[in-house]
């Protein structure tokens, strides 16, 4: 019996990856300050959520959508509400999930207690990319319109909500102009 538990044990262990990173999960939008979420952001309060398409589509559907013809597609993007100029910059975040491999770990450990090179250096840890959008919003009036004490704030973060579900149910980009 106590064979067959070791047994199962070692073969668990040499089974299994240890997640050293774990990307966050984000089922419709969360309003989190920037640092907090990556550190390379801002240390504004930033809309984050998932980005579940290609590379760069997010700034196609910016460009697109507010003609912006490949100038300052990232920073200052204006936009009206309520009779007031607003602006967002954005930011693609990459958070990769990482998980330490023990079986290729534990072959080469094998191999060079037996004087033997490893053959497995390149696989011990494994990487997998998640993106995400992070949306900044300013005004000339607020520096941070998406702080938790911001007159703005309901009207923003609804409109970024909006913006965020328009792109992620577009598929031509085009569609979003005659949606203004």
């Amino acid at each position: 019996m106590k064979k067959n538990v070791l047994i199962l044990f070692i073969l668990i262990a040499f089974q299994s990856c240890i997640p050293i990173r774990i990307p966050p999960k984000i089922k419709d939008y969360q309003l989190t300050k920037g640092k907090r979420f990556k550190r390379s952001l801002p240390k504004r309060q930033m809309f984050v959520f998932e980005d579940p398409k290609e590379a760069n589509e997010f700034y196609n559907y910016v460009n697109t959508k507010f003609k912006l013809e490949h100038i300052d597609v990232y920073d200052n993007i204006p936009f009206s509400l309520a009779n007031k100029q607003f602006f967002f910059s954005f930011y693609e975040v990459d958070i990769p999930n990482k998980t330490i491999n023990l079986i290729p770990i534990a072959v080469d450990a094998i191999l060079q207690n037996s004087e033997l090179d490893p053959i497995m250096d390149g696989l011990y840890e494994t990487r997998k990319g998640n993106w995400y959008i992070a949306i900044e919003v300013y005004s000339d009036m607020e520096y941070d319109c998406l702080h938790p004490n911001s007159v703005s704030r309901p009207i923003v973060s609804e409109f970024l909500r909006s913006l965020k579900n328009e792109y992620l149910a577009s598929y031509n980009y085009n569609e979003a102009i005659f949606k203004n």
